[in-house]
């Protein structure tokens, strides 16, 4: 249970939901095991139309760049390769789950794994931090960082790095062995100040 594999991802986008036709402009995805990272997936989507001032503004992202990248059912493909069954996770998990199941359904196809959020995980890890977007959470932990943010690899890289800390602060805090996917999916639902006692009684219960 120790020794697992996740993938941690990001996309950047039309706008924020694919319910309203907002689509994928770029992909990114890091891959972690045993708590370290291994692997990168990157690339832009051509989403078949202009996208906003707004939206280059924001990502860096032009329509110049989408034009000559390629078509999401490509990329799409690609990615299921790459996605495979590791563990999913993502920062504001539902935004991402939102637009990689709508990518997937475009192409016939769909995810069996479930996500764990980040974000979620730090507001139990570090309820203490002034807020819980990444940006915020890199810094209050002193992640190292090359600037870049608001484009898809560089945000899964952040959250990757996010996701070792807060693996290796609980376990070092509850004195953990392990740290399994299911045993974070399920703290990050629970209300805060349960999460101290419950981790408590995990780790004297694996200390038998």
């Amino acid at each position: 249970m120790g020794n697992y594999s996740v993938l941690v991802i990001d996309f950047e986008t039309t706008g924020l939901s694919p319910d309203y036709g907002d689509r994928a402009i770029e992909i990114g995805a890091t891959l972690i095991q045993n708590n370290h990272i291994v692997d990168r997936f990157q690339s832009l989507i051509n989403p078949g139309r202009r996208i906003s001032s707004f939206i280059s503004d924001y990502t860096g992202i032009t329509n110049q760049m989408l034009k000559k990248a390629p078509p999401a059912d490509e990329v799409m493909q690609r990615f299921v390769v790459f996605m495979a069954d590791h563990h999913l996770v993502a920062h504001n998990a539902s935004f991402d789950r939102r637009f990689l199941d709508a990518e997937l359904c475009r192409i016939q196809s769909s995810r069996k794994q479930e996500f764990a959020c980040s974000m979620l995980l730090s507001r139990r890890v570090y309820p203490d931090a002034p807020s819980h977007n990444l940006g915020s959470l890199i810094q209050y932990r002193n992640i190292q960082t090359d600037g870049v943010f608001h484009r898809a690899l560089a945000d899964a890289e952040m959250t990757a790095r996010l996701w070792i800390s807060m693996i290796n602060d609980l376990k070092e805090r509850y004195r953990l062995g392990c740290a399994p996917f299911e045993l974070l999916q399920k703290i990050s639902r629970m209300k805060k100040g349960l999460v101290p006692d419950y981790l408590e009684k995990v780790s004297g219960n694996n200390s038998k």
